[in-house]
């Protein structure tokens, strides 16, 4: 059975070899804590090899080497196993249409599906921390003081603080608009909301 509250959720985060599994891109890490009522109850990651060789530019920026990918699990067993992970749960992510972009890719192509839905961190943050001039992961961790091991752009890592990020913005909502509990639909239906609206939008939830 599927949980509707936004705290049972699977928060993940891929690395890729670029911005578009259209142009061939593929993944190269997944990185994945799923969590219950706001728990961390387990955890996903793996490098996976994508079959070619990555570039420079990839290596310097995610910190992942060609030869740490020379010996990983192809990306089809790696995917075959998070398909089985993320079953029956809702997903969230940083920037959430690039990672819905690769998870759909990546599980196409072994033929495998989910059944949850996707939430961003992003654009709820964007929505509820309208003061922020950047939304970007690194500098939304440093706004909050949020606990990390400075570690960015690895997948466990980036999902770890994403966690943290949107169990911040969830609880938010309790204390500034006194909504308990809130649903994953909900944070779904504020992600699109108008930002001039945004305060109108959740005291009418909390009636």
């Amino acid at each position: 059975m599927m949980l509707s509250s936004a705290k049972s959720v699977v928060v993940l985060d891929f690395e890729t070899t670029g911005l578009s599994p259209n142009q061939g891109d593929r993944a190269i890490e997944i990185g994945a804590v799923k969590l219950e009522n706001g728990t961390v109850v387990d955890r996903f990651q793996s490098l996976m090899n994508p079959g070619f060789r990555v570039s420079g530019f990839i290596e310097n920026y995610t910190g992942i080497s060609n030869a740490m990918l020379a010996n990983a699990p192809s990306c089809k067993d790696v995917m075959g196993e998070f398909s089985t992970f993320i079953q029956n749960s809702n997903l969230v992510a940083h920037n959430a249409s690039f990672d819905k972009r690769f998870l759909d890719a990546e599980l196409e192509l072994i033929n495998e599906s989910y059944t949850g839905e996707f939430a961003c961190s992003l654009l709820v943050s964007r929505r509820l921390n309208q003061e922020t001039h950047s939304h970007k992961l690194g500098d939304l961790v440093a706004y909050h003081n949020i606990a990390n091991d400075g570690v960015f752009h690895r997948a466990l890592a980036d999902a770890e603080v994403t966690a943290s990020l949107w169990l911040l913005l969830v609880d938010s909502l309790t204390e500034r608009f006194q909504i308990n509990d809130p649903s994953f639909a909900l944070m779904q239906k504020l992600s699109k909301q108008p930002k001039a609206s945004i305060a109108q939008f959740l005291t009418k939830q909390a009636v």
